[in-house]
């Protein structure tokens, strides 16, 4: 049960913010917008902190909250501020390296924490306080860095009905709601679908080793977060020199589709590694969304903006299935909920994002 409360406090802002986020962003800008998360994720660490001393459950389920609300405003405002900042065609390499830092940083994190507050080889809560204080320092640069640094506050083809995007701005302005976009609504769902999986992909690996009985179980930790890096360099690499974001999607849903199957059919050791061609096959997905989605909405961007984001609440709906399925059945076997998720992203891929 607390588990799931933690998944809900975690998740659950993305659906209850995420509509304030694109108001924030059309008040503020995007720049201001990602201030505000950083000072919110400031915020959130401090609560932890107080959790930690106080020893209390309950308010560690409201620092998550507010930390899941910071990542709301975070990734409602980033991911389309660096769509817009360059070319559309390489929006995915510019959002591949967003994503590559992020994903290496997931074995830091431990570290740093360790590092700060080694006990005799042990970490408890009491030992957080000066790591924490440390990270809320960090979110407070990275907040007033947002806010002076010389990048410029971007506005979307369209946006502005210029004449140089008078096709986008007619397109645009002929609808009278953001869900008359299909290729946004599907692209929102797309999201849903993927970050559960992703979320399955990347947490679940260690309690997969223990349920084969391998032997020191965290040393498996590694596979994915390497896979889904390897992904982003090929992406950087690649797009959109030799690959379009479209075409990098398809082969991505393959992978994915690919690794699901191999991970149901396979033995022990081989199942478990095949988690990391599912990583693989998650990589390039995220980064493609948002350009794919994104496109041609004009003066609707940021509310297009906000309905992706809210998609994110897939990491908790697909992950609460994915442990019903295994309390049942066996976690092999869970993984196969991944089938629904990745075919729905092959038809996106394929049909979805070009439906007008």
């Amino acid at each position: 049960m607390e588990a799931y409360m933690l998944i809900g406090a975690t998740f659950l802002p993305f659906l209850i913010f995420g509509y304030p986020a694109g108001l924030l962003i059309s008040k503020i800008g995007y720049k201001r917008t990602m201030a505000s998360a950083f000072a919110m994720f400031a915020i959130a660490f401090g609560v932890f902190i107080l959790s930690a001393e106080a020893k209390s459950f309950v308010i560690f389920l409201l620092a998550s909250f507010i930390c899941g609300a910071a990542n709301t405003f975070l990734q409602a405002a980033i991911n389309p501020y660096v769509t817009i900042l360059g070319p559309t065609e390489s929006a995915a390499k510019r959002i591949s390296i967003m994503g590559m830092i992020n994903k290496l940083a997931w074995p830091v994190s431990p570290l740093f924490i360790a590092l700060f507050a080694s006990n005799g080889g042990s970490v408890g809560l009491e030992d957080l306080s000066k790591p924490f204080l440390v990270i809320i320092g960090l979110f407070v640069i990275l907040g007033i860095v947002a806010l002076i640094s010389p990048l410029p506050e971007v506005k979307a083809a369209g946006e502005d009905n210029d004449a140089a995007d008078s096709e986008v701005s007619s397109y645009a302005n002929s609808k009278s709601s953001v869900f008359q976009f299909p290729h946004l609504v599907l692209g929102a769902i797309a999201i849903f679908f993927y970050v559960g999986s992703e979320t399955i992909v990347l947490g679940t690996l260690i309690d997969y080793a223990q349920e084969l009985s391998l032997t020191h179980p965290e040393s498996y930790s590694w596979i994915t977060p390497i896979s889904i890096s390897i992904g982003y360099i090929l992406g950087i690499i690649l797009i959109p020199k030799y690959l379009s974001q479209t075409k990098a999607l398809q082969i991505c849903s393959f992978v994915a589709l690919l690794g699901t199957t191999l991970v149901v059919v396979l033995p022990g050791i081989y199942s478990i590694y095949s988690v990391g061609i599912m990583a693989l096959g998650c990589s390039l997905m995220w980064p493609a969304f948002w350009p794919l989605a994104l496109m041609d909405l004009g003066k609707y961007t940021k509310q297009g903006s906000s309905l992706l984001t809210m998609g994110l609440i897939g990491g908790a709906v697909i992950t609460v299935l994915f442990g019903l399925i295994k309390d049942i059945s066996d976690i092999r076997y869970a993984y196969s909920i991944c089938f629904i998720s990745f075919i729905y992203i092959l038809f996106y891929a394929f049909k979805g994002h070009k439906l007008r």
